[in-house]
């Protein structure tokens, strides 16, 4: 039995943080970091089942074109992530009364809808990017037992390219779910590599008021290439999304909207209509499928 200490629910017998119960949740899940960003998508929905908020974490379930579908915020990080997927993970995958893991286990179809700065002058702002793979930056993942997901022969390029200062963590590099990206895959989308940074500032190369360990780091990740991928885009919850989904059975897809050019140095006139395209794209990928 898990101990009540280790799985903590609320007096209502809802998980801790996001506030909710097994009925609560779809099994198509989209997963975005702002809050109200939530009924920027629900808004489309034919009807709304279910809403709460809980922190920064705000869920509604409901029905778009006869699909059912939940929209999660889950703030911004890979520690954020932890604490969403572990959490829907146990509302599908263990009785919450008897503190038991199920004997048969459910699998959660994630898909993650943010915004993100791309590295290549190629791929504009405005423009979409699928993330084959994730590269953890953040370190948050090798807590768990990570082997059997992860690509070692990308993180020992990507550590060798970059000359990685170890002391900050091993990179860890997590493949997409094969079955979401051929539903949602579109000649429309950028493909490669999404990092994944434990911080926005310093982690992404900023440099404000304090030095920074690897100055260079951003334009050595430009120039990286594994196989033919290369890294598209950096942000913070891509990887994570990918390797807790990989070691507990779940399928995850991230998809950003590319708002900021690192290398052009531009920004979206109007990133609202982009995010709102990407949505209305996914949602009805999401409901043509099966």
């Amino acid at each position: 039995m898990i101990q009540a200490s280790e799985l903590i629910l609320n007096p209502d017998g809802s998980v801790y943080h996001l506030n909710l119960k097994p009925e609560h949740i779809a099994h198509d899940i989209i997963f975005v970091g702002d809050q109200n960003r939530v009924e920027k998508i629900t808004t489309l929905f034919d009807c709304i089942e279910f809403s709460t908020q809980k922190r920064e974490f705000k869920t509604q379930t409901g029905i778009y074109k006869g699909k059912r579908i939940t929209v999660i915020s889950t703030g911004i990080g890979p520690d954020n992530i932890d604490i969403v997927m572990n959490e829907l993970d146990a509302l599908v995958n263990i009785d919450l009364k008897t503190r038991q893991p199920k004997e048969v286990l459910t699998s959660l179809n994630i898909i993650r809808i943010g915004t993100s700065g791309s590295l290549h002058a190629d791929i504009p702002v405005d423009s979409f990017v699928m993330s084959k793979l994730g590269l953890g930056l953040d370190n948050m993942l090798r807590s768990y037992l990570i082997d059997e997901v992860s690509n070692t022969e990308i993180e020992d390029a990507f550590v060798k390219h970059t000359n990685w200062d170890i002391k900050k963590g091993k990179p860890y590099a997590i493949a997409c779910s094969k079955k979401l990206e051929k539903i949602i895959a579109s000649d429309k989308m950028h493909k490669g590599i999404t990092a994944t940074a434990g911080g926005f500032y310093g982690p992404q190369g900023r440099i404000l008021r304090l030095n920074i360990q690897d100055e260079k780091l951003n334009s050595k990740m430009d120039n990286f290439l594994f196989q033919g991928n290369r890294i598209t885009n950096l942000e913070m919850e891509t990887a994570a999304i990918y390797g807790l989904s990989a070691l507990l059975g779940h399928h995850a897809l991230s998809l950003n909207a590319i708002i900021a050019n690192r290398a052009s140095g531009t920004f979206s006139e109007d990133p609202y209509k982009a995010v709102d395209e990407l949505i209305l794209y996914t949602l009805n990928k999401l409901s043509n499928s099966i």
